[in-house]
């Protein structure tokens, strides 16, 4: 049953502002990220890692209007188990996703459109930072299909225009999920400015159509998925900690990095599985492994990924390092923040991105 028409402060919007509102209140970290230096003595002024996406939110052309302003924050894998492909060609898919802090910024807005138009989007997409935005046309931007696909689930045929921009942060091809989290954004931000419920069953359901970590982020925290990793088997108590992301220049398409698994296994050098029983028992994310048997695949798409894993274990400070998902992002638990920037800089002095940040308990919300 449809809930178009629903009029009602949802829930789950009235979390996601809540949520919004705490993500401004993350630990903030005292350095000069870029180069990498620490002075805990110095009375500088706290780098906020959340300054950006603040001063997006702050931007004068989307400031007033009716705008919307969603979080979409990234993810990493702290478990993915791949399993072999079935006759369909599809692979089951067990793995436990975890939000950070990092987060890219979506502002929406709901505008007539002539008579007979139907609904019309005009979707855009913007780099910040070091970060790119992605080089495809808007009307094939995962968002722009995600408000499509949820109007006709919903059967909503009313002449309007959606007008959406994307502050990118979370760069692509990453392993990060900063397309999937952009449409769970453009999901809930679409369901509020058609006054409905986030957490009504086509919301969840354009969801999983649109792609299997697209579900997480309507969820956020910590979460075990199963099946092709779209089914929710439960969610976890979110993990703290700081954690640093480096990605080299290059990316890796995630169908490359499963054809490789495929030639792999095949070839007997796989990766083993892991003990799934541990994942079934795990009540918090902290009682989580740290595993990805699909890092070998990646590391033979993109070799130099092998060097970015050598290098973060090396670096003083490290607790645990893995890769994000098919890649190419690594990212690495730290003892400190201190260690942490100290590895960030030294990143980009070889060349990589990398960014600093931290588990946190967020999902894709309004929060403005």
């Amino acid at each position: 049953m449809s809930c178009e028409g629903s009029q009602q402060e949802n829930r789950a919007s009235a979390v996601g502002r809540a949520d919004g509102a705490a993500a401004l209140d993350e630990p903030r970290l005292r350095a000069d990220a870029d180069a990498g230096r620490v002075d805990a003595a110095a009375e500088r002024p706290l780098v906020d890692l959340f300054a950006e996406a603040r001063s997006v939110q702050c931007d004068d052309r989307l400031a007033t209007g009716g705008w919307l302003r969603l979080a979409a924050p990234a993810k990493v894998n702290l478990h993915l188990e791949v399993g072999a492909a079935d006759h369909r060609g599809f692979h089951h898919v067990d793995t436990v996703l975890h939000a950070l802090a990092l987060h890219d910024v979506l502002s929406m807005r709901l505008r007539p459109a002539n008579p007979g138009a139907g609904l019309q989007l005009a979707v855009s997409a913007r780099g910040r930072g070091d970060v790119q935005a992605p080089d495809v046309p808007g009307s094939q931007n995962i968002a722009h299909r995600a408000v499509e696909t949820l109007a006709r689930l919903l059967g909503r045929t009313h002449d309007e225009l959606i007008e959406l921009v994307i502050d990118k942060h979370v760069p692509a091809q990453a392993g990060l999920g900063g397309g999937s989290s952009d449409a769970a954004a453009a999901l809930v931000g679409a369901a509020r400015l058609w006054g409905i419920d986030p957490e009504c069953p086509e919301v969840m359901e354009a969801a999983r159509q649109l792609g299997s970590d697209v579900p997480f982020f309507l969820v956020g925290g910590a979460a075990l998925f199963t099946g092709r990793g779209e089914r929710l088997v439960r969610a976890l108590q979110p993990r703290r900690g700081i954690v640093a992301l480096v990605k080299p220049a290059g990316g890796v398409p995630t169908a490359q990095a499963y054809r490789a698994f495929d030639r792999l296994a095949a070839a007997g050098g796989g990766a083993p599985a892991s003990a799934g029983g541990l994942l079934q028992r795990a009540v918090g994310a902290e009682e989580v492994p740290l595993f990805n048997n699909l890092a070998p695949a990646s590391e033979q798409v993109l070799p130099e990924l092998a060097e970015v894993r050598a290098w973060i274990g090396a670096q003083p400070g490290v607790r645990e390092a893995l890769l994000c998902g098919s890649g190419a992002c690594t990212f690495a638990v730290c003892d400190s923040s201190e260690a942490c920037l100290r590895l960030v800089g030294q990143a980009k002095a070889r060349g990589w991105w990398a960014r600093a940040t931290s588990f946190a308990p967020l999902r894709a919300a309004v929060v403005g």
